[in-house]
């Protein structure tokens, strides 16, 4: 559902009119202002609920708090931009952002974030090369989790429809690998749809076997599996996992809406098993799940303060699938996938940014967008799990127009730089 062209020029020239120093504001929820509403840069009468149309910043809880200076102060704007020019003229990783800092970056002018977060990207990477890689589903539904987004929860099954499906056999796993190598994919990605590993000794086995058959492709191999424990984690590195993917989803305060079963610390805890056991982190979140720009801001806070920045960080929009509780949602705003993609990339500089679900509703100016900004990598193929991908032809096609070219297995150089992880 797309908001008149008047409407978005009116949003525009409206947001144009902020200054700097809405970057300290708590940001309004996803749902948008009604016409009514004092404070609504909207007048074409059309609501949005699930999604911003526009991340908008109200009035701030500091200020009633008496815990920083009114929003339009002159120090408020001069501390704003100068957190962001510092961001942005940083030599390398840190890891001690404040959501105070975050939410300074994310609110920016739009274009002006996305021309930064350019600057950085080509810093630390070539500009246009873009990874490609392909998931594939090797064991469907029943999961016990209630993940309010997921068609593969036993719980949503009748709804969805879904049928589940054993594990897939090592063969069949490698024949995917192997389509997909030929068709110019370097990262292969593997997920079963499980809470855990408990009690999985022959699936491990088998997915081991899985990794190291990628790996002997000349593939990178990552792997979702759910929760897994120390020795799991060494088992799998053992067998040549090149990344473990585990998403946060989003924010610690928003988490329990959308998930019940598995907790925030919980996920954390995984993460830090795979990184104890020398495997790339590969963890990011989905927009669209309800969640307010202040939650993008958690989300991005999480995974910039981690012990090491995550190898990898993919931004989701969420795919609504009829039977599951999110199915209804409306499609987030593009800007706020624009605006996470690029305060990302100036928080996690050296980190390789993928477009995973929901790129398919993108169009291709979108993307270059994001490409813009600083995403280099995309997910390429058949399938997202149980969501429709982009194919292999169509993004050949897309890289041709666009001038892009696929990033090499294991070749994360910058220019003129060492090796970056």
């Amino acid at each position: 559902m797309r908001a008149p062209a008047a409407a978005g020029l009116a949003s525009l020239r409206w947001a144009g009119r902020r200054s700097t120093a809405a970057a300290f504001r708590a940001p309004s929820t996803t749902t948008a202002l009604s016409p009514s509403s004092p404070s609504s840069p909207f007048d074409h009468g059309q609501s949005r609920t699930g999604a911003t149309l526009v991340d908008t910043p109200t009035a701030a809880h500091d200020v009633a708090r008496g815990e920083a200076p009114p929003p339009e102060s002159p120090s408020r704007q001069a501390e704003a931009s100068r957190i962001f020019r510092d961001a942005v003229a940083a030599a390398g990783p840190r890891q001690d952002w404040t959501r105070r800092e975050i939410s300074a970056i994310y609110y920016q002018p739009l274009l002006e974030l996305a021309h930064q977060a350019s600057t950085v990207h080509r810093r630390f990477h070539s500009p246009g090369e873009v990874q490609l890689c392909t998931l594939m589903n090797i064991k469907t539904g029943g999961c016990t989790e209630d993940c309010s987004y997921c068609a593969q929860a036993t719980r949503y099954q009748k709804g969805t429809g879904l049928e589940a499906r054993r594990v897939e056999t090592v063969e069949s796993v490698l024949a995917a690998a192997r389509k997909a190598r030929d068709n110019g994919s370097t990262r292969f990605c593997m997920g079963a749809a499980w809470r855990d590993m408990r009690g999985r000794k022959n699936s491990l086995r088998n997915i081991a076997e899985m990794i190291r058959g990628v790996r002997e492709l000349g593939m990178e191999a990552c792997v979702t599996l759910g929760m897994i424990d120390d020795d799991q984690a060494r088992q799998l590195k053992e067998a040549g996992l090149t990344a473990y993917n585990h998403n946060v989803d989003t924010s610690r305060e928003f988490y329990p809406s959308v998930i019940t079963t598995r907790s925030y610390d919980e996920r954390l805890q995984t993460l830090g098993r795979v990184r104890d056991a020398g495997i790339n982190v590969c963890s990011g979140g989905i927009l669209g799940l309800g969640e307010s720009s202040e939650d993008r801001v958690g989300l991005l806070h999480t995974v910039s303060t981690l012990p090491a920045h995550p190898e990898s960080f993919p931004v989701n929009a969420l795919v609504p699938i009829k039977g599951t509780p999110l199915g209804d949602s409306t499609p987030v705003a593009f800007t706020s996938m624009l605006r996470t993609v690029a305060t990302a990339r100036i928080l996690m500089p050296a980190t390789i940014i993928r477009i995973a679900a929901g790129r398919k509703g993108m169009s291709e100016e979108k993307q270059a967008l994001c490409f813009m900004a600083g995403a280099n990598a995309i997910f390429t193929g058949e399938k997202m799990l149980t969501t429709d991908c982009n194919g292999w032809d169509e993004d050949s096609a897309m890289f041709g127009r666009w001038g892009l070219s696929p990033m090499k297995s294991f070749d994360k150089t910058p220019p003129g730089g060492g090796q970056v992880r």
